[in-house]
């Protein structure tokens, strides 16, 4: 099983428990998929692009239950990102983790699969 990770605000992360189903932030809408990354790119992604915030959850999806949406495609650096084509339905969701900061700033990680 291979895991991905999404990074979002508790507040996305609750109207998509309301509504069974998460469509994606802002920057999604605008890109046209949903971001995701790997055990070895989330950390970089939280630095990069949500350095400081706070309120966030950390999504755990079995990526191989998404099916032919995700795609693994070239961004940051030429690595391979998971982008989602489709609604993240909550039942591919494993875990949700609340990813709080620590004292130095940086965002505190539950054990990545």
């Amino acid at each position: 099983m291979t895991m991905i990770y999404k990074i979002l605000p508790a507040s996305l992360w609750a109207a998509a428990q309301d509504e069974g189903r998460f469509r994606g932030s802002a920057v999604d809408f605008s890109d046209g998929f949903i971001h995701f990354s790997t055990a070895d790119q989330v950390r970089e992604t939280a630095a990069k692009h949500f350095a400081g915030e706070r309120d966030l959850v950390l999504l755990q999806v079995d990526a191989e239950s998404l099916g032919a949406p995700l795609k693994w495609e070239v961004s940051r650096g030429g690595a391979l990102f998971p982008h989602l084509y489709a609604d993240l339905k909550l039942e591919h969701v494993i875990r949700a983790d609340p990813l709080p900061l620590g004292p130095d700033g940086r965002h505190l990680f539950p054990p990545l699969v």
